[in-house]
């Protein structure tokens, strides 16, 4: 690559501080990279051109699909809708059991981009008929740069939500910048504790993502926890109990808390979950005082439902993805006993 990058999905990044003549620091992720020049960092979206720090992946689209809402999942936002879902290349960590290796295994090759402007991606929401844009598949970390510009176009233009669905390793100078720029959505997966962190997911630090997950939620993002329960790497009763005192720590008993079944994928080849497992985790997690657990990827689970915390009312019935049954009030409330229900947005399925 030139020394001077003139392809458009190569731009200088907002997210980095000099160090010197020639060294810069990413402060995109909290990876914080020191970058030298002609280098790029842990997730080879960043490189450093003459002591400035560029994305290669601004507008670079790997991946755009009209999705459920649901399948996030998202539980408790925008019922029943759907977002137009992008991704771009790579990711901030090295996750063994990726499911969606394909893009995040993939480095970026700026010279046989193509690129997608923002404007581009918002119309094709409106035409599509969505009510959200959402930044998923791969890490959306390292898109933000685009992804702020298309979320504030987005709002402008009559787009309901922003979300992310993200491993919650960006800074907080990241997670201001998608929060003024429209973010209020934001699905976190949590690998397990420290150990699984340092094993699996290339040395990150789970104390930075609860403590995204608590800014968000103090922000007033929208906020989900989601727990893949991995065979023989984070499925025992002590990792799952560290991840349910951290989340009723971090964002409350209120906050959607997802445990999902695990199947071989990538490099990795346990067993799939055993459902008794994801079951115990949910029940562990009610004795807890989390309100409202799930149990993901076990299509027709009763517990995929969501119920009043209150009398048991079943108040949104799932199958996948699909919603079955919305009972939730107009005025966010259950119909028996009125208990108000953590819903952000209204319901926009049939």
């Amino acid at each position: 690559m030139d020394d001077k990058p003139l392809h458009p999905t190569v731009r200088e990044s907002t997210f980095y501080e000099k160090l010197g003549r020639d060294r810069v620091k990413c402060t995109l992720c909290e990876r914080r990279c020191e970058i030298a020049e002609g280098q790029t960092g842990f997730c080879k979206t960043r490189r450093n051109f003459g002591g400035r720090l560029y994305t290669l992946v601004y507008g670079d689209i790997s991946a755009v699909e009209s999705r459920p809402i649901e399948i996030k999942p998202f539980f408790h936002y925008w019922p029943g809708s759907t977002a137009l879902t992008f991704s771009t290349w790579s990711c901030n960590f090295d996750c063994v059991w990726c499911q969606n290796f394909h893009l995040s295994k993939t480095t970026p090759e700026p010279a046989k981009a193509i690129y997608q402007s923002p404007e581009k991606v918002v119309r094709l929401a409106l035409e599509s008929g969505d009510a959200g844009l959402c930044a998923s598949f791969q890490e959306p970390t390292l898109l933000t740069d685009w992804t702020v510009e298309a979320f504030k176009l987005g709002k402008c233009m009559g787009i309901k939500y922003c979300c992310y669905v993200s491993n919650g390793y960006m800074t907080l100078e990241a997670l201001k910048a998608l929060y003024k720029a429209g973010l209020d959505g934001l699905k976190i997966d949590v690998k397990g504790d420290c150990e699984v962190y340092r094993q699996y997911c290339g040395g990150a630090d789970v104390e930075k993502v609860w403590r995204n997950a608590r800014e968000a939620k103090r922000m007033g993002i929208h906020v989900e926890i989601v727990n893949l329960v991995v065979t023989d790497v984070n499925d025992d009763e002590n990792t799952l109990k560290g991840v349910i005192e951290k989340h009723l720590d971090a964002v409350g008993p209120e906050t959607p808390l997802h445990f999902t079944r695990y199947f071989p994928a990538y490099k990795f080849h346990n067993p799939p979950t055993q459902i008794e497992t994801l079951e115990r985790a949910y029940e562990m997690a009610k004795e807890a005082g989390v309100l409202y657990p799930y149990i993901g990827n076990v299509a027709g689970h009763k517990y995929e439902n969501t119920y009043c915390p209150n009398c048991g009312e079943v108040l949104i019935k799932r199958y996948g993805y699909y919603v079955l049954k919305y009972a939730i009030t107009d005025d966010k409330k259950c119909p028996r006993c009125r208990t108000e229900i953590p819903v952000t947005g209204e319901y926009l399925g049939m």
